[in-house]
């Protein structure tokens, strides 16, 4: 490959401002705030259109270059750090917001834009609509959140993110233009049926199959008014309980766990927040006054926060656990597994065993999806990102959780490649060989963010 040749045709592609191969430039996108290891990149571009979406990756296809594409770059996994080199897409250019569909409540958009983005645009001109958020800093891509079956604000009520989509505008590794959902029939996004859903393949897939570069997603009404009641439990034990008995009331919004060691005075309790939403504050303290005794009836107790915590967790996207803070570095890794809710209780309590032996403060969270048919359990390690002795020991600790989450017949999400490797291991041999058929039979030259979810031939 002559670097100079390909540079050269990216720029006259893109223009000579949206693509590079200068070292500064490549570092960036060699790493993720995650702790995987930096990775070579050769190439950076960022397209304007689904055009040039279209002529970079038919150069690419054509010249056998890999192609990674990049929303806001933090799964914290790797996912778009290239395993064997090659072009970098990414698609913060591609931000327009397209459509607002008030009556069939969604919106069209690029693959650009940021959660962020779009929750201010509603804001300020759809006040009466919400979208889905995702745990994530403003930054982080609709696009992306969704994309890994993203979970985060209305997840409890409608299940992960990416159920919430409705359609999507891929471009094929053959460079061809294809739409998914209502789109591909009607001049309207609102559904992903009633034909074949072709949809699934695209989701945690990570980039594998094709560039998204447009996608329809759902909008929500919002309510007038929105508070949060805590509560305190002892026991991981008795998580089931109570989840089961605050999604029986149906008055739940979102219903959020948390347990972690630092500040000293979290030791030893589970955080429970449950979300209610009404159109007068009579409601909401009605609500509340119902979780209070739900709580009891859950061996959990009612727990009147400090003003300054309640705002944080109030906040959309919510910012509460900054487990990056307590150690020096700012070094951070953010990884779940989607888990059946017996088996929660043992995850917390083994994922605390798994921080305390490799010294990191436990930090561990779990949302709702769906009321309790998947429940998304989080871990967080926190690391020195100066010192490789202890991103190797936060790695050590992702593996480990990653095989807990297998074991107790759970499944790692996001997951990073040697997470990737597990599963694959753990998958049904037809499974495999149908993922392997399709990959083989869309992208035959292997250019699609090669290295994941790599099948072995046996």
């Amino acid at each position: 490959m002559d670097k100079e040749i390909v540079l050269k045709q990216l720029q006259n592609i893109v223009g000579n401002e949206y693509a590079s191969n200068r070292e500064e430039e490549l570092y960036i996108y060699s790493q993720d705030p995650g702790a995987s290891k930096p990775r070579n990149v050769d190439f950076i571009v960022l397209p304007m259109t689904v055009d040039e979406v279209q002529q970079i990756i038919k150069y690419a296809n054509k010249e056998k270059i890999p192609i990674i594409p990049m929303g806001g770059g933090l799964t914290l996994s790797g996912l778009i750090i290239p395993v064997k080199g090659g072009i970098v897409m990414d698609m913060k250019r591609m931000n327009k917001i397209i459509e607002i569909n008030e009556p069939s409540r969604f919106a069209l958009i690029e693959a650009g834009v940021s959660t962020g983005q779009l929750l201010s645009y509603l804001n300020n001109n759809y006040p009466q609509l919400q979208p889905p958020i995702p745990d994530a800093p403003p930054s982080a891509t609709v696009a992306g959140n969704v994309l890994i079956h993203g979970s985060g604000y209305l997840s409890q009520k409608y299940g992960d993110h990416g159920s919430m989509i409705n359609g999507l505008e891929v471009v094929l590794p053959n460079g061809d233009i294809c739409k998914l959902g209502s789109c591909s029939v009607s001049n309207y996004w609102f559904s992903r049926g009633p034909i074949p859903d072709l949809i699934g393949l695209f989701t945690s897939s990570f980039g594998t199959l094709g560039v998204i570069t447009k996608l329809s997603v759902k909008l929500y009404p919002k309510p007038n008014f929105r508070d949060v009641v805590f509560g305190l439990l002892n026991d991981p034990k008795d998580i089931p309980k109570l989840l089961l008995e605050i999604t029986a009331t149906g008055l739940a919004e979102d219903v959020l766990l948390g347990m972690q060691d630092k500040p000293e005075w979290m030791k030893g309790y589970i955080f429970v927040m449950t979300y209610v939403t009404g159109e007068t504050q009579e409601v909401i303290e009605e609500n509340t006054k119902i979780f209070k005794k739900v709580y009891k009836k859950g061996n959990a107790r009612f727990m009147k926060p400090p003003d300054r915590m309640r705002t944080i967790y109030l906040e959309k996207p919510i910012f509460a656990a900054g487990a990056a803070d307590y150690r020096k570095g700012g070094g951070f890794e953010y990884v779940g597994a989607f888990m059946p809710l017996e088996k929660v209780p043992e995850a917390y309590i083994k994922a605390a065993e798994i921080s305390r032996k490799h010294n990191i403060p436990p930090t561990i969270g779990s949302r709702l999806m769906s009321g309790t048919h998947t429940i998304v359990v989080f871990f967080s390690y926190s690391f020195n990102r100066a010192d490789p002795k202890d991103m190797e020991n936060a790695r050590s600790a992702l593996h480990e959780t990653n095989e807990l989450a297998l074991n107790l017949g759970g499944i790692p999400w996001k997951v990073e490649l040697e997470g990737q490797k597990l599963v694959l291991d753990k998958m049904d041999n037809n499974y495999k060989k149908l993922l392997n058929l399709i990959r083989k039979t869309l992208d035959p030259n292997g250019i699609m963010n090669p290295g994941n979810w790599e099948v072995t031939e046996k």
